[in-house]
């Protein structure tokens, strides 16, 4: 993107990045959920997802300074910004490839101790240790589970408000009267307040193993913010909006996209799982990227209104499964679904459809 000449050439490029990196997520998380017990998984995906509020932080400050390199060799500032990133990328990923071992049982680092301890912890408290090959049905089974699409428009909704605020807060933040460059600076502190609420909110939740309710009070946070900006005209009083929608964007999406990983059972069914919620969530991203419009500004009634609308639509659709889960964990406990384990060998394991299973509300 960095290099190409034309139009065209930079849709292909940016075509391609998008397609190389649509795996990145729901595979981390996927990946997260192999080492780790189900109460475990919750901090370390939040801890991997902060890091992209804390990109943020310091890439304001990185676009700042790489800005000033226009002219160097013929360049535009802009296009050191994309290929200075971009071969950071691929030398931190060149790196990554030797130190990151695909499971607990083919770890080259582990001594046999270790292996045995990490696969007897996590065969007390997930399927991680389950010797699963990939079937068709198991996939099927994700894209029939109701509860699979709520976790999808979970995400959905908080991805408009998510990307929106990345992608335009440095226009936003300019447009409320602020040059471009220090536009790019005031973006740090948004990111900051987000990286620290996230890992705070993140404690929280998994210490009280609570999740619905943490979405639901970081999204009316969120909502806080968007009024904030669409009821103000002075700039510093929308700037504080901005601190208050990152400040509740970040920790809600944080745990709505770790609730599949703790949740669904069955290796094929949670490596669907997670692919289809970041799939239905980045769909609201690209509504997300035609509301803020140069006839808008500097006010963006349109965009911050239809973000404000997405987290109060999150605000239901997470309410909602928060009823579902606990409606079916409290059949569980009444003994409504033993009748799934009559006709099951010892030892099958039927996923998250077993009445043993309880969902992490």
């Amino acid at each position: 993107m960095g290099v190409s000449q034309s139009m065209a050439g930079f849709y292909v490029a940016r075509f391609f990045l998008g397609v190389t990196e649509s795996g990145l997520f729901p595979g981390v998380v996927f990946y997260l959920s192999m080492w780790y017990k189900r109460n475990e998984q919750h901090y370390r995906i939040a801890l991997f997802f902060s890091a992209a509020a804390l990109a943020g932080a310091f890439g304001g400050i990185f676009a700042y300074g790489i800005a000033h390199m226009r002219g160097v060799g013929g360049l535009n500032g802009w296009r050191w910004i994309f290929i200075i990133e971009g071969l950071l990328t691929v030398v931190v990923s060149l790196f990554s490839y030797l130190f990151i071992s695909n499971y607990p049982a083919t770890a080259k680092f582990l001594t046999e101790d270790e292996r045995a301890y990490i696969h007897a912890r996590l065969a007390s408290n997930s399927d991680a240790t389950r010797n699963e090959s990939f079937t068709w049905p198991n996939v099927l089974s994700a894209i029939r589970d109701p509860k699979i699409w709520l976790y999808g428009l979970g995400f959905h909704t908080m991805s408009l408000p998510l990307y929106t605020l990345s992608l335009f807060l440095p226009t936003i933040i300019k447009e409320l009267g602020f040059t471009a460059g220090q536009a790019q600076l005031l973006t740090v502190p948004p990111y900051v307040v987000a990286t620290c609420l996230t890992m705070i909110v993140a404690v929280a939740s998994e210490k009280t193993k609570i999740r619905a309710p943490f979405i639901m009070g970081s999204s009316c946070f969120a909502i806080i913010g968007y009024i904030i900006l669409l009821s103000s005209k002075k700039a510093s009083v929308s700037y504080v909006g901005t601190i208050f929608a990152a400040g509740g964007i970040y920790p809600a999406t944080a745990i709505v996209l770790s609730w599949p990983a703790n949740n669904v059972s069955g290796q094929t069914k949670r490596a669907t799982a997670n692919a289809m919620q970041i799939s239905i969530g980045n769909l609201g991203a690209v509504m997300g990227t035609q509301l803020y419009r140069t006839e808008n500004v500097p006010r963006f009634y349109v965009g911050h209104s239809m973000a404000m609308g997405y987290l109060v639509a999150n605000v239901f659709v997470v309410g909602t499964l928060w009823w579902v889960l606990k409606s079916e964990n409290a059949r569980r406990d009444r003994g409504e679904r033993e009748d799934r384990l009559r006709n099951i060998a010892e030892g099958e394991w039927l996923g998250d459809e077993d009445p043993r299973w309880r969902f992490q509300t």
